[in-house]
């Protein structure tokens, strides 16, 4: 049963490698490769084809898998080629006809769920010991080069007709939306006028041309390309991680109900309305000993299980309930639990299927940081917000605090930084951006913390005594409801990455704002915009006044 106001689709992100339609994933040893071979007739919704190897969300949710069961379920790979099974073309991009026929609340978060799948790319090349080689043996235009832009090394096949481009300037009136921009000269270090002229010039650049102005790392003739790419594949692989044990992923598997979603450990709950809904975490009683090999543990362990379910009702509340503009954090269960889990994850830190775990987690948390929806944490009687837990406290913004006697919180060791956010700095850190040493402090607090000390920590919003608790609480999200969605969109985005800016605040904070207001512009998406008009003989008439 469908929950309060779906979206006209409701759109599953789990899939199985089984089950994959555009994808095909192939291990020898340390080497993997994903081919991208997309089936032109399996798109998400009819009303378009997926011609050119041009793709759609129901890619991105197969490339999204793969990336994730590597880590998991293939640890001993030390080098993943991503290439086309498809002749002459590499990726022509995110499907155009798709693109104008989507709401804009669609297409907006498409783009940004492709640029996490890409930034997974990334922290797996980063932090995993398996790195990305895109092998281009086509062209790969528009989002067909972004993904290869989140490899590590990008290689093209020289036949005097693969090129690489970005065209959506000139074609479409839009931004290159999953980061391309920011990769381009953040990333690759392309000059900026360099990058100036490769983003004007819709036919893109080819063979030696693109390694002088760095667009990629190099280029082989049609004879030798994909040999030559493997034997770089085996170089940079080095052997692989053949001691690591994988572990198999199993099915969610959430039972739906009127207006709820229960997972195993997280609940999700849409209120009547549609405008709120309540994800509560419950943290299980008994703690598993930590084994000789850690990875026997399985995907079953509460640290991975739980928060592959918040990651899973975090994509659903994007795409299903565009409607949900509040949500509220809630926890169940025993502190000492959570402690000991804690501890495992910090004392194991070393073995690789923890560390994965932790990579896996922190990527969750920036799911939660990137929501356009407002975030309150709700701290009451029977909550366990401790540790790692304690991170959608500080995520949330806002948080309210029940005032009385066995509602606490703890830290652990892991609010010190292992889940660090897009700004480079932990959520503690962010919270007292100003004052380093105090945020260090407050990190290494170990007690429960009860209501009025946390407020005079700073450590939440607001604390309310059991006869205020409920107006409190009631008031503040009435009130958040129903203000403007667009300039609490706005100010959250704003407020929330408080520090430093990094290539990932960037594309988030900067460049998905931009695209959110440029996929509303008449220039680009009205009856005579460049992205309504492509394909037709008609040109685009745009509006020349700057903004």
């Amino acid at each position: 049963m469908e929950l309060t106001s779906p979206a006209p689709e409701v759109i599953c992100f789990e899939t199985h490698p089984d089950r994959y339609k555009h994808l095909q994933l192939e291990v020898d040893g340390p080497v993997a490769r994903i081919l991208l071979d997309i089936q032109e007739n399996e798109g998400l919704r009819p009303g378009y084809a997926l011609k050119l190897n041009s793709y759609d969300l129901s890619v991105d949710i197969e490339l999204a898998d793969v990336v994730q069961r590597l880590r998991f379920e293939h640890p001993e790979v030390g080098c993943v080629i991503v290439t086309s099974g498809q002749e002459g073309v590499f990726s022509s991009g995110a499907n155009i006809f798709m693109l104008g026929a989507s709401t804009h609340a669609h297409k907006v978060n498409f783009c940004k769920f492709t640029n996490e799948t890409r930034m997974s790319i990334e922290d797996a090349t980063a932090n995993s010991g398996q790195i990305y080689i895109a092998a281009l043996n086509g062209v790969a235009s528009g989002g067909g080069y972004e993904l290869p832009q989140a490899c590590a090394e990008i290689y093209l096949v020289d036949d005097r007709r693969s090129a690489v481009s970005l065209p959506e300037i000139p074609y479409l009136g839009v931004l290159p939306g999953t980061g391309g921009l920011t990769r381009l000269v953040d990333k690759r270090h392309v000059r900026r006028d360099i990058a100036d002229v490769f983003v004007t010039l819709a036919e893109g650049v080819k063979g030696k041309r693109a390694v002088e102005w760095g667009l990629v790392d190099g280029v082989f003739p049609t004879s030798k390309f994909k040999e030559s790419v493997y034997a770089r594949a085996v170089e940079v692989a080095n052997g692989g991680h053949p001691q690591r044990q994988g572990v198999q992923l199993e099915a969610l598997e959430p039972v739906a109900s009127d207006n709820r979603l229960d997972y195993r450990h997280v609940a999700m709950e849409v209120s009547a309305d549609g405008r709120t809904a309540t994800l509560e975490i419950t943290v299980p009683d008994s703690v598993p000993a930590m084994p000789a090999t850690c990875s026997e543990l399985g995907s079953e362990w509460f640290p991975l299980r739980a928060f592959r379910e918040l990651d899973d009702a975090l994509l659903r509340l994007r795409l299903n309930y565009p409607l949900v503009g509040l949500l509220l954090f809630k926890t169940r269960g025993h502190a000492a639990s959570m402690v000991a889990f804690d501890e495992q994850l910090d004392q194991h830190s070393a073995d690789w299927f923890v560390h994965e775990v932790r990579l896996f987690i922190k990527r969750t948390l920036k799911r939660v940081d990137y929501m356009a929806k407002s975030m309150f944490a709700i701290v009451d009687q029977g909550s366990c917000f401790v540790g790692t837990l304690y991170e959608l406290v500080l995520a949330a913004d806002r948080s309210y605090m029940l005032e009385e006697e066995g509602v606490t919180f703890m830290l652990t060791p892991l609010n010190a930084g292992a889940y660090p956010m897009g700004n480079g700095l932990t959520r503690m850190q962010t919270r007292f951006v100003w004052d380093p040493a105090l945020a260090q402090e407050r990190a290494s607090l170990r007690h429960a913390i009860a209501a009025q000390e946390a407020a005079e920590l700073g450590l939440i919003t607001v604390a309310a005594d059991e006869i205020d608790w409920e107006d409190e609480v009631r008031l503040a999200i009435e009130e958040r409801i129903s203000l403007s969605p667009d300039s609490l969109t706005g100010m959250e985005a704003s407020i929330r990455f408080a520090g430093p800016e990094t290539l990932e605040t960037k594309i988030f904070g900067r460049l998905t704002a931009w695209q959110n207001w440029i996929f509303q512009r008449p220039n680009a998406v009205g009856p005579k915009g460049a992205l309504s008009l492509y394909g037709r003989p008609e040109s685009p008439e745009f509006d020349f006044n700057r903004t």
